[in-house]
């Protein structure tokens, strides 16, 4: 299982990456970073990322009626920390499978490339995304989507 730096170098082999991402998604800040920043500041694009990221997760209308109740605890996935992210009622619900987000990923279509959002689910909190900036031309959205989910559910957070 890939960590952070091992994870960021596979995604970089994609056809078309032009940069790269973990961002812990609650506070903006970047775990990990590779290649080229789309402001050139890695920090400032994982800020930006990130409050992208929140909107997206906290906006229930952007899910099925369904998508709106974590199982497991049977809370609004609104409810807790003000993340969009249902917390555990207690000790034996943390160890229990990792949180389910009501959004899988986001992707922002540019004039000349595109950015995937992946989020990543842990058993604690999932607050941490991958980003990756893709190429227009050369890059292909639909592998990269694939494969940033395979890395996505891969990723082991230290």
């Amino acid at each position: 299982m890939p960590g952070i730096d091992e994870c960021l170098l596979t995604v970089m082999a994609l056809p078309g990456a032009r940069g790269a991402a973990v961002v812990d998604w609650t506070s903006g800040l970047p775990l990990g970073t590779i290649g080229a920043a789309v402001s050139g500041d890695h920090e400032a694009t994982a800020a930006d990322t990130a409050e992208l990221a929140r909107m997206a997760a906290e906006q229930l209308t952007l899910t099925a009626p369904d998508d709106t109740a974590d199982t497991a605890t049977g809370a609004d996935v609104g409810a807790g920390s003000g993340t969009g992210v249902a917390q555990p009622a207690d000790t034996a619900a943390r160890e229990a499978p990792p949180v389910t987000l009501p959004v899988e990923d986001v992707i922002v279509t540019a004039r000349d490339g595109y950015h995937l959002l992946r989020y990543v689910e842990t058993a604690f909190d999932s607050s941490v995304l991958l980003h990756l900036w893709l190429d227009r031309r050369e890059g292909n959205l639909a592998l990269a989507r694939l494969r940033l989910g395979e890395l996505a559910r891969a990723l082991v957070l230290d």
